[in-house]
This record gives structure tokens, C-alpha cells and sequence, in this order.
């Protein structure tokens, strides 16, 4: 039994992690005193799996955003002469290290963002372990 829907495929202009965002933030708005009421159980259980599965996708999605960022420094252009940043072959460079930093920019907001997600359903996958029968 799944509980939260997932949407699969990114558009182009679209945030590729939305989808997974919006059931990670889903997952973390259920209470899981709620899901106790009359003793049904089974929904714990299967919320507690969902929860895993969502922060399974997460992690998987984390670990590529991490390979993002590693890689050589794009600023040791830093470590080159004046006068090799000067010449012609240098224009190319700096559009290079430009579209490197961009990259890892938008990398590193797009793993905070899913690991601040993550961080609060982790507690809410213990309890409902807990919960469970």
C-alpha cells in the first residue's frame, strides 16, 4: 500500500526534484496519532514504508547530486598566469568555469534542500517503527 503518489518523467524548465520534494513534504504533514485511531495498524506499517521508499529515492537522488560537485576545482583557473587568462583560449575558459560553478550551484541547493526534507521524516520513520505492530 502506497500512500503518497509518485510522479515520474522531469520537463524541461521544471525542478527535476519537485516530485520528490512535494512526497517528501507530504510524508512529513501526517500525524501519526492519526493513523493509530481504531487500532489500524497496517496504515503505520505502510506509512513507515513509504516513508523508507521516499527517503530511499532520496538518498539515491543525494548521492548524485554529490557527484555534481566533486570533480576538479573550477576555480583553479585561479592558479594560471594573467597572461594565459588573457588570451583568446581564455574566453572560452571562463565560460567553461562559469557554467561548472552554475552547475555546482544549483547542485548544492538542490541536495539542501532535499536533505533538510529528509532530516525531518527520518524521526517520523523511527516513531512509526515504533508504532508498529
Amino acid at each position: 500500500m502506497t500512500l503518497t503518489a509518485t510522479v515520474g518523467g522531469a520537463r524541461s524548465g521544471v525542478d527535476p526534484d519537485e516530485a520528490l520534494s512535494t512526497r517528501l513534504r507530504d510524508l512529513a504533514l501526517v500525524e501519526l496519532d492519526a493513523l493509530v485511531i481504531g487500532a489500524r495498524h497496517e496504515l503505520v506499517a505502510a506509512f513507515a514504508e513509504d516513508v523508507a521508499d521516499a527517503l530511499r529515492e532520496a538518498r539515491t537522488r543525494i548521492v548524485a547530486l554529490r557527484v555534481q560537485l566533486g570533480g576538479a576545482d573550477p576555480l583553479n583557473v585561479l592558479d594560471t598566469t594573467v597572461r594565459q587568462r588573457a588570451s583568446d583560449a581564455g574566453a572560452p575558459g571562463a565560460d567553461r568555469v562559469r557554467l561548472r560553478l552554475a552547475v555546482q550551484a544549483d547542485a548544492a541547493r538542490a541536495l539542501a534542500r532535499l536533505a533538510d526534507l529528509a532530516a525531518s521524516l527520518v524521526p517520523k520513520l523511527f516513531e512509526a517503527d515504533r508504532r508498529r505492530p
